[in-house]
């Protein structure tokens, strides 16, 4: 009889720690994504920050451009 119950241990714990290992490794998969997310995610920010600021500054160009020839032509 121990040796049934014995059969029945190994087998829940071999089902035990393969379910364990399925979980743990979509645990890593899910970390391993929502970290490429968020490099995504900051890279798309500094790139758009970068954008912003070199829109910015041809603006400020083009406006001391005119001003200037404004200021030759007066």
């Amino acid at each position: 009889m121990t040796q049934t119950q014995s059969k029945s241990r190994q087998k829940a714990e071999s089902a035990f720690s393969k379910a364990q290992s399925q979980f743990l490794a979509r645990s890593r998969a899910v970390e391993e994504h929502d970290m490429i997310v968020q490099a995504r995610q900051e890279n798309t920010a500094r790139l758009k920050q970068a954008r912003l600021a070199k829109e910015a500054d041809g603006r400020a160009r083009a406006t001391a451009a005119l001003i200037s020839k404004r200021a030759l032509t007066d």
